[in-house]
């Protein structure tokens, strides 16, 4: 299946210059969505994943069916002060801005096998965050996997020594 059909471009959002990839699109067809989890899905099954680590909000809706699929729990990351028990968190930049994440500190138990999930990768930024949080508390990344990645952005370089799967690829 060609998911970049399914995907709409909407461009100068949010701001001019960017051009947004928007799978709400891909969401709302039944055999892309499906096509799309049992992908990811099939890339993890090998691999021993205890838990599927997803940063909001796109990556939830990713993750928990990706976790789902192959027999694995599921972990928010969120933006700070959203998550109610104790945690810890690292501050990271976007692509046009920064922000910061937070992460349950047991919400993994040291040593489990991680998979991250989200619907894109640009310049590494919030993967990067996210593999920081999880390596903080124990967990080992096995793998990033992504819907998009944007190329050109070069968000690879901030994940080396990290495995990173993605099923469309956008040069900008």
């Amino acid at each position: 299946m060609d998911l970049k059909k399914k995907i709409r471009i909407i461009n100068d959002f949010p701001k001019d210059g960017i051009s947004f990839k928007d799978v709400t699109t891909l969401l709302q067809d039944k055999d892309a969505l499906k096509y799309t989890i049992d992908k990811m899905a099939e890339y993890l099954k090998d691999k021993n994943i205890d838990v599927v680590v997803g940063p909001e909000a796109r990556g939830f809706l990713f993750g928990v069916p990706v976790a789902y699929a192959i027999g694995a729990g599921f972990v928010p990351v969120r933006k700070k002060g959203k998550l109610p028990y104790d945690t810890i968190s690292v501050n990271y930049d976007l692509e046009y801005g920064s922000d910061e994440l937070e992460i349950h500190k047991d919400a993994i138990k040291p040593g489990q096998r991680v998979a991250i999930v989200d619907d894109l990768l640009a310049t590494g930024g919030t993967i990067g965050s996210v593999a920081k949080l999880v390596e903080q508390i124990g967990g080992e990344v096995v793998t990033a996997n992504f819907v998009i990645e944007l190329k050109e952005l070069n968000g690879k370089s901030k994940l080396e020594g990290y495995d990173i799967m993605s099923l469309v690829e956008y040069d900008l």
